[in-house]
């Protein structure tokens, strides 16, 4: 399988190298999206081996991801995977991701860090626990932590589904939409690392756009369902 892993970044030189680096030491191809940083996240990221995309402005996670996605599929990668590029997700368990994907018939797989929540901010605990359950109902499926950034997506969900919205909620398209079209969504256990850095997501703000979003699409029918 023909892996791409893209990383939206915003300000996160210090730990953007590492990460990498990391991935690459594994035989992969990282696609960095710079979403308008002001720091040198995309020199440390392209000194490191990464294909760097840089806007120059900052226009949000779910744009980022698009502009990924649309690179992956022209350049006919079999599956993305996504993560975050502070150092949150761990590059080593990529290849958990990449067995689960070889050996399983899911077709997105989504990290799961409700098992491991010990330094998770009560804040996020709580926001994740109701979209999670919100977004199982929606999606006929148990995704425990639906707004786990650390992803692998295959090819054929993206090449089915158009995304559209620019911020966070995002996460929340993207899993929607896939289930209309039959994709089987899995959850797969993951560590997570909160230092006490400060979140880019306003739990307040965000759940704000994430019904936003539900409104906008509550209530729309499948139209494709997967391909045999």
């Amino acid at each position: 399988m023909r892996i791409c892993v893209v990383i939206p970044t915003l300000n996160e030189a210090r730990a953007i190298a590492d990460i990498v680096k990391n991935i690459r030491q594994q035989n992969l191809d990282v696609l960095v999206i710079d979403d308008g940083s002001t720091d040198n996240t995309h020199r440390a990221a392209a000194d490191n081996g990464a294909v760097v995309i840089k806007s120059l402005r900052n226009e949000g996670k779910g744009a980022s991801l698009i502009k990924g996605f649309d690179y992956a599929l022209k350049n006919n990668y079999d599956a993305v995977i996504t993560m975050d590029g502070d150092g949150q997700h761990l590059a080593e368990e990529i290849p958990y991701f990449v067995r689960v994907a070889d050996t399983s018939n899911s077709d997105i797989l989504v990290g799961n860090r409700m098992t491991k929540k010990r330094n998770m901010p009560l804040i996020r605990v709580f926001t994740n626990k109701f979209m999670s359950w919100f977004i199982s109902w929606l999606c006929k499926q148990k995704i425990p932590d639906s707004q786990c950034g650390f992803r692998l997506i295959k090819r054929w969900v993206l090449e089915k589904i158009s995304l559209s919205t620019r911020k966070y909620e995002i996460e929340s398209e993207l899993l929607i939409k896939a289930a209309r079209v039959g994709a089987k969504i899995e959850s797969v256990g993951i560590r997570s690392v909160y230092s006490g850095e400060r979140s880019a997501i306003n739990p307040f703000v965000d759940t704000f756009r994430f019904f936003r979003y539900i409104l906008s699409e509550f209530g729309k029918q499948p139209k494709k369902t997967k391909a045999e």
